[in-house]
Parts: structure tokens; C-alpha cells; sequence
């Protein structure tokens, strides 16, 4: 039963997900909505930070409730890069739209890294999460140079 809910549960979010774009009345919708995406993505990721630098103690169980809602999270921005959305009070640099092709890998990148990282993190061993952050942030790091203003 538990497991049909959540079966469930996850296709609806990937159902909802989708036609995000669509929803967005205006290009300052989409900014919003992926800037938001990107800091509470950004807030629980600095916690896996802070574990992963020594920082913070590592705490399995908190490792992996921070590295389950990065995966989460990481799937969520990308619809809100469409056309139009260039504009306005972002740090999204002209090269997204100009190398869509290499946007879209980096952030599939950064997706399945993330997916990695919360399975790391769930062996509950800290050298395997540490190494999956770092794999993780390597993304972030490239996707941020290429694409993302100072």
C-alpha cells in the first residue's frame, strides 16, 4: 500500500512538473519561480556542505533527509528557463539560451549527481557521502562558471 502511494506520489510530481513553463504568465513568473528553486536547493545543499567540509558532525540521518530533497529540488529550475526569461533581475547569463545544448547537460549533470548523492548518503558511510558531494558540487561549480553571473 505504502509503496503504490509513493509510486503514485512521485508520478504526479513528475506529471506536474512537466508542463511548468506553460504556467508561468509572465517571464518574471519563471525567474521567481526557478530563483526559488535555487535557493532552498542552495540552503540544503550548504548543510551537506558543512558535513561534507568537516564543518558540521556528520549525521547520517541528516545527510540523507538534506540530500533527498537536493535530489528533489534538482529537477524543479530547469522548466523556468524558457524563452523570454532572460530578462530582468537574474544572474542567468545570455550563454543558456546561446548554448542551450550544454545547459541542459550540465544540469542533467547535476540531477543524476544529486540522485547520487542521496543514495551516498543513505549507506550512511561518511567517506562514500563526502566523495558523492564533491562529485555533486563539481556540477554546481561548472554549471555556475559557465552560465551564472557574480
Amino acid at each position: 500500500m505504502k509503496k503504490t502511494f509513493l509510486s503514485a506520489l512521485a508520478l504526479s510530481a513528475i506529471a506536474l512538473s512537466q508542463p511548468a513553463a506553460a504556467q508561468f504568465a509572465k517571464p518574471e513568473d519563471a525567474i521567481k519561480y526557478r530563483k526559488s528553486a535555487l535557493v532552498v536547493t542552495a540552503a540544503h545543499f550548504g548543510r551537506l556542505g558543512a558535513m561534507a567540509s568537516g564543518k558540521a558532525p556528520f549525521d547520517a540521518k541528516v545527510a540523507s533527509e538534506n540530500a533527498d530533497i537536493v535530489a528533489s529540488m534538482s529537477k524543479l529550475p530547469w522548466a523556468a528557463f524558457g524563452e523570454g526569461t532572460d530578462v530582468g533581475e537574474t544572474k542567468a547569463k545570455p550563454e543558456i539560451w546561446k548554448q542551450s545544448a550544454k545547459f541542459k547537460e550540465d544540469s542533467d549533470k547535476f540531477q543524476a549527481e544529486a540522485a547520487k548523492l542521496a543514495a551516498a548518503a543513505k549507506t550512511g558511510k561518511e567517506d562514500v557521502f563526502k566523495a558523492a558531494f564533491t562529485a555533486t558540487a563539481g556540477t554546481c561549480k561548472t554549471c555556475h562558471d559557465d552560465f551564472r553571473s557574480k
